[in-house]
């Protein structure tokens, strides 16, 4: 059957004055579809052209597009009909704001997924745990026959694919704060995994972010479902704006309806009776929040699959990389990966998740987060700390005054780089003890991301002999 949606949007864009924000390498197959469709197309990037691909440039010249670049690249956008947001351009861009109050088109490539999807749309969104729960989605919906496709801030962009999906596929979005916000569609199934704050370098409030993240189902109808954690104070209160049916989860309460994860099961809620559907000792991943994430999961694909494929599916899901990765063991030592750890709720949760004392590596660019939380969980569950980075005078002020009020002494350690951290942490940790590379901090101070930061602390624990 026809995509009239998909048609109707190609047709539109002939010679449509088309600005993208930009240059990288996810906005590529963006750059090469609007040349295919014959849009006019400027893009902006607020980066040197220095540092940008040069064969992206080239890219450009080859198909006679404008390139606008430089910390004030944005100040030339105006006179456009349409214009293509990168996530990391919030639309309360002053320019966006003007150039949309001008009559401006402002999109980007999730949304007009939304828009012109033919077929079921799943979206997760989170402060923690969305990527798990987005990629163990996938796989049930693959385990299940379904022919799926992965995007979103996880696998390739999606939008330029769309013409080839059929009617009975099924698309997995992982989807940030910065791409829901000014959302007008969401997906037929969401996921909100839990909601704290993040990103406060980036929005301009707590409010600003919640309410970005509620895009995710706002728009959804009666026939519609959205999965929401009863435990989460924000994702509970979720409940009373949403059209669509809800469906709870929860690793705190004995819910009558819903999936839980209660006394080492994982169980379904239904009519007041729970079922057990598993035992956690059978599944790889550690951790109560990766069990939220599994009845998330579950939740979400419940009447897609059968129990069998859900159940074995989990059970051989041996997680997702950076995300409390086994690294290697030494001298009796675990080392573990969990540069995914990006704020102190992740970080607290990957604490949890061992029984063993740990020495934690911590630290990294501060998103301008409270670290107060993080305090206790340390004392409670690591027998040293090693911080480095802007956020390790916050981290260790945090500690120190929970040292204070508990009269207490506990090892902090200062240093300058990740190899210096993986090297004190070997003289520190003991036989029987977990290193714990979780952050609780952005990476941008030392790294491109949190995978190159994982990446790196692999390599160098791989490397210790």
């Amino acid at each position: 059957m026809e995509n009239l949606k998909l048609k109707a949007f190609e047709n539109n864009m002939r010679g449509k004055r088309t600005a993208v924000i930009g240059l990288g390498v996810s906005n590529a197959p963006l750059i090469d579809y609007l040349y295919e469709l014959g849009a006019r197309v400027t893009v902006f990037d607020e980066v040197d052209e220095y540092f940008i691909d040069k064969n992206l440039i080239q890219k450009l010249k080859d198909y006679n597009f404008d390139l606008v670049t430089g910390e004030k690249a944005l100040h030339s956008l105006r006179g456009f009909q349409v214009i293509f947001r990168s996530p990391s351009c919030l639309p309360t861009t002053l320019q966006l704001k003007s150039e949309q109050k001008r009559g401006a088109i402002v999109t980007s490539e999730i949304e007009m997924l939304l828009n012109t999807c033919p077929c079921k749309v799943i979206g997760v969104t989170g402060s923690d745990g969305k990527t798990t729960t987005t990629t163990l989605i996938y796989e049930i919906l693959k385990a299940g026959g379904y022919n799926c496709h992965l995007g979103g801030n996880i696998g390739i962009p999606l939008f330029t694919k769309v013409k080839d999906f059929k009617e009975d596929d099924i698309v997995v979005l992982e989807l940030s704060s910065f791409q829901l916000m000014g959302m007008e569609v969401s997906p037929s199934i969401s996921v909100i995994t839990n909601i704290s704050p993040n990103h406060l370098d980036k929005h301009s409030s707590y409010e600003e972010y919640i309410d970005a993240k509620k895009n995710i189902f706002l728009y959804q109808d009666v026939n519609d479902k959205v999965v929401l954690n009863f435990d989460n104070h924000e994702t509970k209160g979720c409940a009373k704006e949403a059209d669509g049916k809800v469906v709870f989860f929860s690793s705190k309460t004995k819910l009558t309806e819903g999936v839980i994860y209660d006394d080492g099961y994982i169980k379904e809620c239904k009519d007041g009776v729970r079922r057990h559907l598993m035992s956690v000792s059978d599944i790889h991943l550690r951790g109560v929040h990766n069990y939220e994430n599994i009845c998330a999961a579950i939740a979400a694909t419940s009447g897609l699959v059968s129990q069998e494929v859900q159940i074995e599916t989990i059970k051989n899901f041996k997680g997702v990389e950076h995300r409390l990765e086994f690294v290697r063991e030494l001298d009796g030592v675990k080392w573990y990966n969990d540069s995914i750890g990006t704020s102190p709720s992740r970080t607290i949760a990957g604490l949890n998740s061992f029984d063993e004392k740990i020495v934690l590596i911590a630290g990294g660019y501060d998103k301008n987060l409270d670290y107060t939380p993080l305090a206790k969980p340390i004392l409670d569950k690591a027998s040293a700390a090693i911080l480095m980075g802007k956020t390790a005078s916050k981290i260790s002020n945090a500690v120190n005054i929970e040292l204070d009020k508990e009269k207490k002494v506990f090892p902090l350690y200062r240093v300058i780089t990740l190899e210096d951290a993986v090297k004190r942490a070997r003289q520190v940790a003991k036989a029987g003890q977990v290193v714990l590379f979780s952050p609780a901090s952005a990476s941008f101070d030392m790294f491109r991301n949190f995978a190159e930061r994982g990446e790196k602390f692999k390599e160098i624990v791989n490397s210790l002999e």
